[in-house]
């Protein structure tokens, strides 16, 4: 019985070390040596510290900044451990709502969004302003949800639209080799160009 059992045991102590130890560690000195930046998460950094990530969206409610798209993700309530809470781009969460269109919540949130955001701009309301992503982490929108809170922004900032305008454009990735995926604006970048212009 050793005697067969000896060869399976070697191949799960040879498996594990190959796919459990090996493997991980050379990914990870190559994505170091390759692509230093994202390997180490993308982050972002304002005078020394980090202040975010490049690949997750953050929450921002001033009137002066641009916001993100609404987020899913939850954790566990802290007072009642079988219910939960909103926690917005929590990473550690990611999951979309899975909210079908005839459910009364998701109805009900995206009337609340729009709400708001109709009382701040006349325009049509960008779909990516009201619904989630399917991570509920996206740190981007598209260039008409940042065209669309430029007034509110410019108000708050005392700022021109125009000046708004061409951070916008400045900031707005266009499509991957010109036809892969779809124009969009990483706000946490552009609420830091924002910040840098002087009045």
């Amino acid at each position: 019985m050793l005697k067969e059992l000896r060869p399976a045991i070697l191949m799960v102590i040879m498996f594990t070390l190959l796919t459990g130890i090996t493997y991980p560690l050379a990914m990870t000195g190559i994505a170091q040596v390759v692509f230093p930046w994202q390997a180490n998460g993308s982050l972002v950094e304002k005078d020394g510290k980090v202040i975010g990530s490049d690949l997750i969206g953050q929450v921002f409610t001033d009137d002066r900044y641009f916001h993100g798209r609404p987020s899913a993700t939850n954790e566990t309530d802290p007072n009642d451990s079988t219910k939960t809470v909103d926690a917005p781009y929590n990473a550690a969460n990611s999951m979309g709502s899975n909210l079908g269109p005839t459910s009364k919540s998701l109805i009900d949130r995206v009337n609340t969004e729009a709400t708001k955001l109709k009382s701040e701009n006349t325009r049509p309301i960008p779909v990516d302003l009201v619904t989630t992503s399917g991570s509920g982490l996206d740190p981007d929108i598209t260039p008409a949800a940042a065209e669309f809170q430029i007034p509110r922004v410019a108000k708050a900032r005392g700022m021109s639209e125009e000046a708004l305008r061409d951070l916008v454009a400045s900031h707005t990735q266009g499509r991957v080799l010109g036809v892969i995926g779809e124009p969009y604006v990483r706000v946490l970048e552009l609420n830091l160009a924002v910040d840098q212009v002087k009045k």
